[in-house]
């Protein structure tokens, strides 16, 4: 470091008693910015937009989005809403987010790692716990819906998206998890 610099220190966490913990124990060593996950850290430091003369410009050098479809769900990932049936859903970023990948072209099996990477932006390290409870919530909320999509496990792999048993061909192709 030159002079004049001063580090800070980024604390990611989902659990509110280890961000509490690092707060206290660095007091009075610098600046220490703490949230609960990489998305909140990424909306603190949104990406420069860039016009790019098509409706709806770029961000950060990539395309807008396009809603995502499947059947009578859509998730308009520029708009930060999904339908179902013309009815907005409650459903959180992450939700929304996993939702989305689930979706995307081609409709296929997102392995743990693929889906913490783009979710969460992170490294996979194992810990499927932030996972499996956001997919939980996830499968909570489409429930309530008739007809509506479901998440599938594939265990030991990761999720999939299909249509429910009784609209497909009547082969779910994973277990749905009933918690």
């Amino acid at each position: 470091m030159s002079g004049g610099e001063i580090p800070i220190v980024v604390c990611v966490s989902s659990d509110a008693t280890v961000r509490q913990r690092v707060v206290q124990r660095l007091d009075g060593v610098g600046p220490v910015l703490v949230c609960s996950d990489l998305a909140q850290l990424r909306a603190m430091f949104p990406a420069p937009t860039v016009e790019s003369g098509v409706p709806g410009g770029e961000t950060a050098g990539r395309p807008a989005q396009r809603p995502a479809s499947w059947g009578e769900l859509v998730i308009d990932g520029s708009g930060h809403m999904v339908t179902w049936r013309g009815v907005p859903l409650g459903l959180t970023r992450t939700e929304r987010d996993l939702l989305a990948r689930l979706v995307s072209a081609p409709i296929t099996l997102w392995s743990y790692e693929r889906l913490f990477a783009s979710v969460w932006g992170g490294a996979y390290l194992g810990d499927t716990a932030i996972l499996h409870s956001a997919i939980k919530r996830l499968r909570r909320k489409l429930r309530m819906l008739p007809g509506g999509p479901q998440v599938y496990t594939v265990r030991g792999v990761g999720y999939r998206l299909a249509a429910p048993p009784e609209a497909a061909d009547g082969r779910p192709g994973g277990t749905p998890d009933h918690a």
